[in-house]
């Protein structure tokens, strides 16, 4: 269903598949909501599905607050597996210089959370990176903003560009602006990018096609028109998955606001001789049933407890440890043994909204009792009176990690914090959940 993700305010889907994993990820700029400016874009969110239908948010990956370079403006990103290692370009303005650089980050896993190691030497003013990975595993990165898009050839580390290659594709793109992206269809480079039609907003979606990544390009049309409800941007990715090809792009759907998108997903269709049909987005989006009584698709936000320090969250007395299988992120949170100590998550929101929260914990000795407060506000446990001060939560013991339905909870519009803690003995917490609540 258009938009797939109504649970925060996104833009500039860039939408990958990467080698031995059944779903897609997208990966995304994050609009603080009901803001009339894009310079309050600080953090960048990750998604996937398996079904394009029912989706995760991955939460919080990256922000401004953990790049040392960065002052401002985390824009438009791209991601990369190579070598095992899972990159994420992005771009913000350098605070040394105010010029926009294309910095990079990198994690062991898809959904992150990313680490910053840098920005790209020899790309100047490098606003909205694409970074493409050809069969050749030779990486080439492009880059565009204020009317213009250059490319160039990376080194083997992606931290420079190669000497010499960098070229300007300007006057190859007819009308464009900014945003580029490259895929790869039928033995030729496809380089999409947002465009101004006779210099006028908003903006529309073009695609020129070439035999080369670096060019040169032959403009070949538009994709996605202008349409009702699109923000005064547009920006996207194109990418195969399960021998379908899709459009990922943004519009205004929810927010009515050009600076409070939401992120959209229609289906693609190549004419025999290789150019794009027009895309005209609707409400039904790539729903794999039309019948929305059957199904309505949901976004999930999953937060891996063991990366709250680096996800907006925090560790307070705890631990992280990875002796015990079976956990599903990167490790899972231990140390519950004292009074207070416990793990912070950070839930962000676009709308005021209810959601199920659950818990996936061991507990192998015995029942443990913990406290769980939403924005300093705690919780009621079923069958606790509202008068009682110290409230709790009973984990049963359980030798295997297993959920725990916590109840509604109450999310407020933009960031939540949720903290559980107060163990009463040992108790591992692997990640929290909050799925959409339906009455």
């Amino acid at each position: 269903m258009n938009p797939i993700i109504k649970t925060v305010f996104s833009a500039d889907p860039s939408a990958h598949v990467w080698p031995g994993d059944d779903r897609i990820y997208v990966y995304a700029s994050h609009d603080q909501p009901y803001t009339d400016t894009h310079d309050t874009m600080q953090s960048y969110h990750v998604f996937s599905s398996d079904d394009m239908v029912n989706w995760t948010d991955h939460g919080r990956v990256l922000h401004l607050d953990q790049v040392e370079w960065a002052v401002s403006h985390m824009w438009a990103i791209d991601a990369a597996y190579r070598h095992g290692t899972y990159y994420l370009v992005y771009c913000a303005v350098e605070n040394a210089t105010g010029m926009f650089r294309t910095g990079l980050a990198v994690s062991d896993q898809p959904q992150g959370p990313f680490t910053d190691i840098g920005f790209i030497q020899g790309v100047e003013w490098g606003q909205d990176p694409a970074l493409f990975v050809d069969e050749d595993d030779t990486p080439y990165l492009f880059w565009g903003a204020g009317g213009s898009c250059h490319a160039c050839q990376l080194t083997d580390d992606l931290l420079s560009a190669v000497e010499g290659t960098v070229v300007d594709l300007t006057s190859q793109l007819k009308w464009v602006f900014e945003g580029p992206f490259v895929h790869k269809y039928n033995g030729k480079y496809y380089l999409s990018y947002p465009g101004l039609f006779e210099g006028e907003w908003p903006e529309h979606m073009y695609y020129a096609v070439a035999d080369h990544p670096l060019g040169p390009y032959t403009f070949t049309g538009e994709y996605i028109p202008v349409f009702e409800g699109q923000a005064g941007t547009n920006h996207g990715s194109i990418i195969e998955y399960k021998g379908k090809w899709y459009a990922f792009h943004h519009s205004m759907w929810i927010s009515g606001e050009s600076a409070c998108r939401s992120l959209m997903c229609d289906e693609l269709h190549y004419n025999p001789d290789g150019t794009i049909q027009p895309i005209y987005p609707d409400t039904m989006g790539v729903a794999s049933l039309k019948d929305p009584s059957v199904m309505r698709g949901t976004v999930t936000l999953l937060l891996d407890a063991s990366c709250a320090q680096k996800t907006g969250g925090k560790l307070s007395g705890t631990r992280i440890a990875t002796e015990r299988p079976g956990y599903t992120g990167h490790g899972y949170v231990t140390g519950f043994e004292r009074d207070y100590q416990g793990v912070i998550v950070l839930a962000q929101s676009g709308l005021a909204r209810d959601c199920r929260l659950i818990v996936r914990y061991c507990s192998p000795e015995a029942d443990q009792t913990m406290k769980v407060l939403v924005n300093d506000n705690q919780l009621l446990p079923p069958g606790v009176s509202p008068s009682v001060y110290d409230k709790r939560f009973v984990f049963p013991q359980c030798s295997d990690w297993q959920e725990l339905d916590l109840g509604k909870i109450h999310l407020k519009q933009g960031d939540n914090l949720i903290r559980v803690y107060n163990g009463s003995g040992h108790i591992d917490l692997d990640y929290i959940k909050l799925e959409e609540w339906v009455d």
